[in-house]
Order: C-alpha cells, then sequence, then structure tokens
C-alpha cells in the first residue's frame, strides 16, 4: 500500500497548542525558514497567531498559522508544498492552452457569427445586451 499523500493544508489544519513543537515554513525578518521552535502562547478566535520560543532561546510573537507546522510534519509539508507549486504550474499552462485555444476558436466564429447581438466580450466573458443597455440608460439619467 503506498503511503497516504497530505496537502499542505491537511498538515496545518489543527490549532497549535501550548508546548507543542513546530518549524516555521516561510521565514521572518531575522528568522530563516525552518527554524525550530516551540509554542509558548496560542491566541486568536478567528486569526490563528502563536508566540514561539527558538531553539536559540529568543521568543518571537505575532507568527501567523499559516507559517507553521508541527516539527514532526515538517518533511512532509515541504513535499506537499513542492508537489502543490508543480501542480499549479502544470494547471495554469492547461488553464492558459485552453484559453489560446478558445481565442483561436473564438476569432473566427466572432467576426462571421455575429448575428445581431450586441453582446460585448469582456475578458473571455460574455455581457448580455440588456445589462448594456441598463448600463446606458443609467448614465443617461446620472448624466454622465
Amino acid at each position: 500500500m503506498p503511503p497516504k499523500t497530505y496537502s499542505t493544508a491537511q498538515l496545518q489544519a489543527r490549532t497549535l497548542k501550548r508546548g507543542e513543537r513546530v518549524r516555521l515554513v516561510a521565514g521572518l525578518p531575522g528568522v530563516p525558514e525552518g527554524t525550530e521552535g516551540k509554542v509558548a502562547m496560542a491566541n486568536g478566535f478567528t486569526w490563528n497567531r502563536y508566540w514561539v520560543r527558538l531553539v536559540d532561546g529568543r521568543v518571537v510573537g505575532h507568527i501567523d498559522h499559516g507559517d507553521l507546522v508541527r516539527t514532526k510534519d515538517y518533511e512532509r509539508f515541504l513535499v506537499a508544498r513542492d508537489r502543490e507549486a508543480v501542480e499549479a504550474e502544470l494547471a495554469a499552462q492547461r488553464a492558459a492552452e485552453a484559453a489560446e485555444a478558445a481565442s483561436d476558436g473564438a476569432d473566427g466564429t466572432e467576426a462571421a457569427g455575429d448575428g445581431g447581438t450586441d453582446e460585448a466580450v469582456v475578458n473571455g466573458v460574455a455581457v448580455p445586451a440588456y445589462l448594456l443597455q441598463r448600463s446606458a440608460d443609467a448614465r443617461t439619467r446620472l448624466g454622465a
């Protein structure tokens, strides 16, 4: 059975408690990524942030939850982060290729198939004629 792969969100889903060993997954001013520490204080209701006592004795406050991961999950987090970056890059390439293919197909059909519709295309999205008319009427009413 292959080992279970975790996402970065899954590895950071649970809030951290006081006394847990953590590592930074993002560099902070004066503190490099990967620095190990222990949660000294956890606070926040909707925005979880922590005070962490680093291994060199310094205490750093107001560290965002997204910048920390449990020490035992640190290596898995790095692998998941790299995997997600590659997947995001591939998805962006596929989206760009799909947009290019759609624009190639749309260029030929828009010019020939206007068919009397007054729709405008903004960022690849068709805006219906009735919305364009409402906007024009509102500008007229407001004297703009």
